[in-house]
């Protein structure tokens, strides 16, 4: 379902501090106000720090379509930008940071068609994007058939920069 996050990276160096308040928000939280609590499947890292589901072999390659949180530990924005060459669909990725270098080298080897700094990527959206109603998405890198000029042959990567922006 588009705005579904289905993966949350987390660097372990805020991981005990974080995923705590992430569970208490997506789970027990939700779950008091009577919705339907976020099922967390954790990798190795994350399970040492709050109870969720184990994560299976595909968790990190799927779009859910439901109430679920693909969550994994990484120890630096290269192993966070190395995870999401393997598992991202290419359609929008994001990395929320006080660290200037880091989202510069996030916005640059991220290859997703739109990549955000400190911003929801609930943005990606051709109306958002100043393209007018959006017919489709496309995760392929050539979208034309037939004859093609140059225009056809131009790929976009959009990089949104913000303070903490949603939609």
């Amino acid at each position: 379902m588009c705005n579904a996050e289905e993966v949350c990276l987390v660097h372990e160096a805020v991981a005990a501090a974080f995923l705590p308040m992430l569970k208490k928000r997506l789970v027990d939280d939700r779950a008091a106000a009577g919705l339907p609590p976020v099922e967390l499947r954790l990798d190795e890292a994350s399970a040492g720090i709050i109870p969720g589901t184990p994560a299976g072999e595909r968790d990190f390659d799927t779009e859910f379509l439901d109430y679920v949180l693909a969550v994994a530990v990484v120890p630096d924005v290269d192993a966070a930008i190395a995870h999401i060459a393997a598992h991202s669909t290419g359609h929008s990725d994001a990395i929320v940071t006080e660290d200037e270098a880091a989202a510069a080298r996030f916005t640059a080897s991220v290859d997703s068609a739109a990549v955000y700094v400190n911003v929801s990527t609930r943005f990606t959206d051709g109306g958002e994007f100043g393209l007018g109603c959006e017919m489709g998405i496309s995760t392929q890198k050539l979208h034309a058939r037939g004859p093609m000029g140059l225009e056809e042959l131009c790929g976009y990567k959009y990089i949104i920069r913000g303070d903490g922006q949603t939609r």
